[in-house]
């Protein structure tokens, strides 16, 4: 099972910048040693599981609850079973396809 999260955690109450503590939230991700890719609107991690992925946002929010007194949230999930790597097979379909003419 392949499990996508794209999420953006951060404070509300921190001001305009907030980079150093969306860089907590990155230091939780690479500490769970998931494979995850860092955008410019958000974050996506790919786990196994469901349980997996909000474990993550868990120890993310987890990482701001202390110093923050209002956090916003979003996320999207992709789960689907059998299939793996999906994070970098589904933009390598797309590239592939890229200027290709399907009729």
């Amino acid at each position: 099972m392949s499990v996508l999260l794209e999420f953006a955690m951060f404070p509300t109450d921190k001001g305009e910048s907030v980079s150093k503590y969306v860089s907590r939230i990155i230091d939780e991700i690479k500490l769970s040693g998931f494979d995850y890719r860092l955008t410019s609107m958000g974050t996506v991690v790919e786990t196994d599981t469901f349980v997996e992925a909000t474990a993550v946002m868990n120890r993310c929010y987890d990482a701001l609850a202390d110093d923050c007194n209002r956090v916003y949230c979003t996320a999207k999930f992709d789960v689907r079973k059998s299939k793996s790597d999906r994070m970098n097979q589904k933009i390598q379909s797309i590239e592939n396809h890229i200027g290709s003419v399907n009729k």
